[in-house]
């Protein structure tokens, strides 16, 4: 029992955090719930082990290790989906926005996402962890198991491509 709410002490706090990474790593909420469900399940297994070093880059660590096996399991059995469940659910609006705020917003915002999602998946992951998830350099390279000054050139390389990448669209 005393396991139990040690690991909940360590785990809980960063669920959005896991879930964030999963579901920009996946490219799918229902995937990406999968993937945090089985890091989770993964990160109580070996509880044990962990020694108290930043929780968050330990469990995002697993969660990062759990997408990819998910997404190469996903290749090994590709299979077209008959419709994307994510597209039929739009991000709410803030209520205090007027309609064409709202619609303003909702433009920006899928379009960041859509530029997010074409970039190459060792940029993309760098980007997410920073600029939403607000790590350190530090704690990406505990995540990704990257020197820092790597995850110092995959940052500078993903905000460039993202810019090119917004230039370049109307």
């Amino acid at each position: 029992m005393e396991r139990d709410s040690a690991f909940a002490a360590v785990a809980l706090p960063h669920l959005d955090a896991a879930y964030n990474l999963a579901r920009w790593l996946t490219g799918s909420g229902p995937e990406a719930e999968d993937v945090v469900q089985e890091a989770l399940v993964r990160a109580l297994t070996y509880f044990p082990t962990y020694r108290g070093a930043n929780a968050r880059a330990w469990l995002l660590r697993i969660v990062r290790n759990a997408a990819y096996a998910a997404l190469n399991a996903r290749r090994a059995t590709a299979t077209e989906p008959l419709f994307d469940e994510d597209a039929a659910l739009p991000e709410p609006a803030d209520p205090r926005d007027d309609p064409e705020t709202a619609l303003i917003r909702a433009r920006a915002s899928s379009r960041l996402n859509a530029l997010l999602g074409r970039l190459p998946a060792e940029l993309k992951e760098t980007l997410v962890l920073r600029e939403l998830e607000e790590l350190s350099y530090r704690e990406i390279a505990e995540v990704t198991g990257a020197p820092i000054g790597t995850v110092m050139s995959r940052l500078w390389r993903a905000r460039r491509l993202l810019a090119k990448a917004a230039g370049s669209e109307p």
